[in-house]
């Protein structure tokens, strides 16, 4: 638990693909969820993404319990959705360790852990060979 000046809260970090989730709990809350400066539902493009990002708020039955700020960077949407539950999974897990069984249960404290393949030198890319020319 970090202590700031006027509030208490848990850290925790989720990472996905490129994209970095720093996550900052704060206990007794109001359910208020803010990322890089906006709400959930400013920040969200589907519900399908708010959903994915509240997994763990909802198995939990924790929804109304905690604000969240949380600074996400790199990737896409989709990516920092993923490194955000995760975060998320990770901060609930050190407020309350006995949480861990059902985000295991769930694999929300799975990482995620692919990642893009490099290129290969004499390739297009990681894969893809020049076009074979018989003449």
């Amino acid at each position: 638990m970090v202590k700031t000046s006027n509030r208490a809260y848990f850290s925790a970090l989720g990472r996905r693909k490129t994209s970095r989730a720093t996550v900052k709990l704060f206990p007794e809350g109001s359910g208020e969820i803010e990322i890089n400066g906006k709400t959930l539902r400013e920040w969200s493009d589907s519900e399908e993404m708010m959903l994915n990002v509240l997994k763990p708020f909802h198995l939990l039955s924790v929804t109304k319990d905690f604000d969240a700020v949380i600074r996400t960077s790199g990737g896409g949407k989709e990516a920092q959705s993923d490194a955000i539950r995760l975060g998320l999974a990770r901060a609930l897990q050190k407020k309350n360790p006995d949480f861990r069984t059902q985000l295991k249960e769930e694999e929300l404290l799975t990482v995620d852990s692919r990642k893009k393949e490099r290129k290969k030198p004499g390739l297009k890319r990681a894969r893809r060979a020049p076009q074979f020319s018989k003449r």
